[in-house]
């Protein structure tokens, strides 16, 4: 009788366990559901770049910006009130990932620090001008990392994993590399908002799926682009300190006022990672391409292919996360040059701002 006894408690307390589960379960379902249906408070770009492509609940989506470009008219499927919530979502994680425009109470819903260690990085850092960087007769940039062109992609081939990556999976590489974070769930919000965003602006450029667009990825300078002098260390710290410091600080580490990021870091522990793709050491073409169509802000476009490949092997010089494609060792090596360096840096500043005759230059 006693055995009987003990069974039935135990099969009771699994019972209880999982109902808990089952009622906590509920609950979470509950205040996604509210958090879904909640009106969202756009970004100030945000709200601009939706009214110029005319974003509202309706049967029919009709885009301005073909009309404006081509003269053509174009009826596509139009999109519901959740529809709009997700894609305004989106839009704001695009343009604010870490949240320093979200209202306290929504900060955990509208960004995504949950998936980031790093506190500097955010999505618009490489899709610039929220995923649709453009001149200023409206033409869509040639290797400008258009998040509408990536998406039409569709199931993209990845060559450097060899892999066809859907669009979630492309996200989840942003996530754990280029933030130094974690992998969302395929099925997290976060990636569910980011996509409709991305949808909708495929839909607003008048993007066919499955084709390759000019924007689509970003303008990679391989060596072959240069005229082969090698990439230099000391060229690119002259010209990171001429043309980058500024902004960037003079070790890399970014510029934050008031708590708010101005200036991403290129190094330290705020960075991207040793597995990032932006990160010279794992792919030499990326950064020095995005710094030749993007840097210096307001000057973009005057760095030659050879000046923008040696700032990039410079940066991918200074002390940043590991990846986990790097073992213990690597990553402890690499900790302990993000506490030994700055004070380093510092103290040769230092001397360098001094009159002695040994100044470092």
């Amino acid at each position: 009788m006693a055995v009987v006894w003990v069974k039935l408690l135990r099969t009771a307390a699994i019972v209880a366990v999982l109902g808990l589960l089952y009622l906590l379960a509920i609950q979470k379902h509950a205040e996604r559901d509210s958090q879904r249906e909640a009106p969202v408070e756009l970004t100030a770009a945000c709200a601009e770049k939706l009214q110029a492509y005319a974003l509202s609940a309706s049967e029919v989506y009709r885009s301005p910006y073909l009309h404006k470009t081509t003269g053509r008219v174009s009826e596509l499927s139009g999109y519901s009130e959740a529809d709009i919530r997700a894609i305004q979502r989106g839009c704001n994680i695009v343009d604010d990932t870490q949240g320093q425009l979200a209202k306290q109470g929504a900060r955990e819903r509208w960004n995504a620090t949950r998936f980031s260690r790093s506190t500097h990085t955010s999505c618009d850092h490489c899709h610039q001008s929220l995923g649709d960087k453009q001149d200023s007769a409206g033409n869509r940039i040639v290797g400008s990392n258009g998040l509408g062109a990536s998406w039409v992609m569709a199931d993209m081939y990845d060559r450097f994993t060899g892999l066809l990556l859907p669009y979630e999976m492309r996200q989840m590489q942003c996530f754990i590399n280029s933030s130094n974070g974690f992998k969302p769930n395929a099925a997290d919000d976060l990636l569910r908002d980011i996509t409709a965003y991305s949808r909708f602006l495929s839909a607003a450029l008048d993007l066919k799926i499955g084709h390759r667009y000019p924007e689509q990825g970003m303008e990679e300078i391989p060596a072959s682009a240069t005229l082969r002098r090698g990439d230099d260390y000391v060229r690119g710290a002259h010209l990171y300190r001429e043309k980058c410091a500024a902004c960037h600080g003079v070790q890399g580490f970014g510029t934050v006022v008031d708590g708010k990021v101005l200036y991403p870091a290129l190094a330290g522990p705020e960075s991207f990672s040793l597995d990032s793709r932006m990160h010279f050491g794992r792919v030499n073409t990326v950064m020095a391409g995005f710094i030749c169509r993007n840097m210096p802000l307001g000057q973009e476009g005057s760095l030659a292919n050879q000046d923008c490949r040696d700032i990039a092997y410079y940066i991918s010089t200074l002390p940043r996360p590991a990846g986990d494609r790097q073992g213990p060792l690597v990553a402890a090596w690499q900790q302990l040059m993000m506490g030994v360096m700055p004070p380093l840096t510092r103290y040769a500043e230092s001397l360098g701002r001094s009159d002695t005759p040994h100044a470092i230059p």
